[in-house]
């Protein structure tokens, strides 16, 4: 459960968690997480980070089979059976991958920047949750304004405040500083959790995975 649960007698842990909204290991990962936490009776005090998996992604994206051939040297079955692995696990979770032959991958520093944003709205799990949902199950291009706005308004925001505050650059510096902050202490790679300021755990590594260790944070805290 996280921070925006009405539940309020149950012991709290501070999770913070690196990601980037083109991610699917990232929405994974935090939703084997959420499962840990029910599991686990624990509410966290979540707080998402900004991190670019492409930073120089032009503003017409890429093919995403193109790219992950590209970056990774998969072959056309590696990236079938990587596609068909990531449904399966998103069925499981109660998230679905829509992945077609037109999927691509997108800038995603806007985003990052409305989400910081939305974080001083009180509103920024939500909307992440929403831009994941835009990228992987609505196939939408995540760089796009009018995306993004309408993603907010899901989340509960105001779409036109949204579209003011990107428009602004208010959040440019910011978000600029957060990744700085994270990159500069080692993090190469999303998701990276870390537990209580103290466990970094890289990677989407499971529910029980992630019960562990609020089970440790838990008998620490104690």
């Amino acid at each position: 459960m996280t921070e925006d649960s009405p539940v309020t007698d149950r012991t709290q842990v501070q999770v913070d968690i690196v990601s980037d909204v083109v991610c699917p290991w990232c929405i994974i990962g935090f939703l084997q997480l959420d499962r840990a936490l029910s599991a686990e009776n624990v509410i966290a005090n979540l707080r998402w980070h900004p991190f670019e998996l492409n930073p120089a992604m032009p503003p017409e994206g890429q093919n995403l089979r193109e790219h992950i051939v590209e970056k990774y040297g998969s072959s056309a079955a590696d990236s079938d059976a990587a596609r068909a692995r990531l449904t399966e696990l998103g069925v499981g979770l109660g998230f679905a991958f829509r992945f077609t032959e037109n999927s691509r991958i997108w800038n995603t520093f806007g985003a990052h920047q409305l989400l910081d944003w939305a974080e001083s709205q009180g509103r920024q799990h939500p909307l992440k949750l929403a831009l994941f949902e835009s990228c992987f199950t609505r196939g939408e291009d995540v760089s796009d304004p009018d995306v993004l706005a309408d993603a907010a308004a899901r989340a509960g925001l105001d779409a036109a405040q949204a579209r003011a505050a990107l428009a602004s650059g208010a959040h440019v510096e910011s978000t600029r500083e957060k990744q700085a902050f994270w990159t500069s202490r080692g993090i190469t790679g999303v998701p990276a959790m870390v537990f209580a300021g103290r466990y970094l755990v890289t990677g989407a590594q499971g529910t029980e995975a992630y019960r562990q260790i609020l089970r440790r944070c838990l008998a620490e805290a104690a």
